[in-house]
């Protein structure tokens, strides 16, 4: 049981400035990933193939877009707590591979449309069969990910919460 006393209040409502900003963050890079979504395809394929690729998998291409708002959240609170408290890079800098190994995961399946250009038609057909399980391993990724930052980020809390 923890004994809230005025050092670790304050040091509480600290942090509330800094999750506001980490989750406008967060919506910001939900809101990018889904306009990146519709311009590559819409650039590709169409706006109708784009259209009718999101209306088909709607709820794949949202909660990866969430997930990775959710991880450009986390990633931006980290990264401003960690050099606030003068802390080292070093946690801010394996949050950010981790963020960047689960959407490069995520956004593989992209590949399926640019890979016709390239004369590579068996990839294509191997590709576009195993789409959905392609979103499943974005969607593990970007849940690694999550789990990751969010169990650095509760640890750097409690260290700061220890020495306040």
């Amino acid at each position: 049981m923890a004994i809230d006393t005025p050092s670790a209040g304050h040091a509480r409502a600290s942090r509330a400035p800094g999750l506001a900003r980490a989750f406008a963050f967060g919506a910001l890079g939900t809101t990018a990933l889904l306009a990146i979504y519709f311009a590559t395809l819409t650039a590709v394929s169409g706006s109708a193939f784009a259209l009718e690729q999101f209306a088909t998998f709607w709820p794949y291409v949202v909660a990866l877009a969430t997930g990775f708002g959710i991880q450009v959240g986390l990633f931006s609170w980290l990264h401003r707590a960690v050099h606030a408290a003068h802390g080292s890079g070093k946690v801010v800098a394996a949050s950010g591979t981790t963020s960047g190994v689960a959407m490069v995961s995520c956004c593989a399946h992209y590949l399926v449309n640019l890979l016709p250009a390239l004369g590579a038609a068996g990839l294509v057909t191997f590709v576009a069969q195993y789409q959905v399980a392609l979103f499943w391993v974005g969607l593990l990724a970007n849940a690694l990910g999550i789990a990751y930052m969010g169990r650095r980020a509760a640890a750097f809390v409690r260290e700061m919460d220890a020495a306040a």
